[in-house]
């Protein structure tokens, strides 16, 4: 059975079609480059998302720029698998102000490589 996909690395954004082996492997065509052929593995065999959310901020400020909640994000993709129990894990947390834009919040999550960073500086 084929599929197609359409890669989004660069922007020729060729339509590749996939054809999966007996054996497990994938057969890429339609690529002008071999990053197609990465692609189509990487979103076929292994998908990978970069994550954004907000985290709850402990103690929120007075006045017109108080914020309950602080934006995050990861420092690289996570398996899509675990974007749920991550995020879980996101909305749970509570942020201690001061935050620096780029302050890891949660380290290398769950033994992932994946680490959680503000995206913002709060006072």
């Amino acid at each position: 059975m084929s599929e197609e996909l359409i890669c989004i690395t660069c922007p020729m954004g060729c339509r590749l079609k996939v054809d999966r082996r007996d054996d497990g492997t994938l057969s890429v065509t339609g690529n002008r480059c071999a990053r197609g052929i990465k692609y189509a593995e990487e979103e076929l065999l292994d998908p990978k998302r970069m994550v954004s959310a907000t985290a709850k901020v402990s103690k929120p400020g007075a006045g017109l720029d108080a914020v309950s909640r602080v934006p995050v994000r990861t420092s690289v993709p996570c398996r899509k698998e675990a974007i749920g129990d991550l995020l879980a894990d996101i909305y749970a947390l509570t942020v201690d102000l001061p935050v620096a834009r780029g302050q890891t919040l949660i380290q290398n999550w769950k033994g992932s490589g994946v680490d959680v960073l503000a995206t913002r500086t709060l006072p």
